[in-house]
């Protein structure tokens, strides 16, 4: 007897939803694409260990994870989320190592009454004084989340170029968190450095040198303020 696809969907779905440990809400991977009948997950979102992702017939999804850098293209099939990668079943599943930072998805933010030039330098050096490496995206359009309602600055702290200062307003902002320097026609130098500036809060990082205009992956120039 045959049994029909959306029972043994079903099957996977309820073994996985036994075996998938109770994990912290703390996201995994970021949404870079979604195609078909995909519910519950939308373009850009964010997504927890532990989710479980039901993909129509000729639906696919794009995953790309911030601790692991892994980038999957999954296609049908029922996915869960892991830490680093996901477990797909009745599915395809296509992934590529891309590059990113972990750092970078995640800056630390910095003592916010120093000013950018005492900033840059405190996070340049380690506590031997040698010079540390600042998180590093890999394009020249930043991705940045960052609250509507602020006002996001980006300086420049190793050389001279015009400061940007871009007021967060919700029409600007994709998917109602996210700032697209691309999408604004807004870019920064291969291997500069900069300051994030978010009112009292700042955060440091770099521009890889190679780094060019060309379309990126999400998780290679996303900076998480918030």
């Amino acid at each position: 007897m045959r049994i029909p696809m959306k029972s043994l969907i079903g099957a996977f779905v309820g073994a996985f939803c036994v075996a998938a440990p109770a994990l912290a809400q703390t996201p995994a991977a970021i949404v870079e694409d979604v195609q078909g009948k995909v519910d519950g997950i939308a373009f850009m979102d964010y997504v927890a260990p532990g989710k479980i992702i039901k993909l129509g017939p000729k639906a696919s999804i794009t995953l790309s994870y911030l601790k692991s850098c892994q980038r999957e293209t999954i296609s049908e099939g029922v996915v869960l989320v892991g830490a680093e990668q996901s477990t797909v079943q009745l599915g395809e599943v296509k992934r590529e190592k891309v590059p990113c930072d972990t750092n970078a998805a995640r800056l630390s933010e910095r003592e916010a009454n120093q000013s950018a030039a005492t900033t840059f330098r405190t996070v340049r050096s380690d506590a031997k004084g040698a010079p540390a490496k600042l998180p590093t995206i890999y394009g020249v359009a930043p991705l940045v989340q960052a609250k509507s309602g602020s006002t996001l600055v980006i300086e420049r702290t190793d050389g001279k170029e015009p400061t940007i200062s871009v007021p967060l307003k919700s029409d600007t902002m994709v998917h109602g968190r996210f700032y697209d320097f691309a999408k604004a026609g807004k870019s920064l130098t291969p291997g500069g450095s900069y300051l994030a500036i978010l009112g009292a809060k700042r955060y440091a990082f770099q521009v890889d040198a190679g780094a060019t205009s060309s379309p990126t992956p999400l998780v290679g120039r996303l900076l998480r303020l918030e």
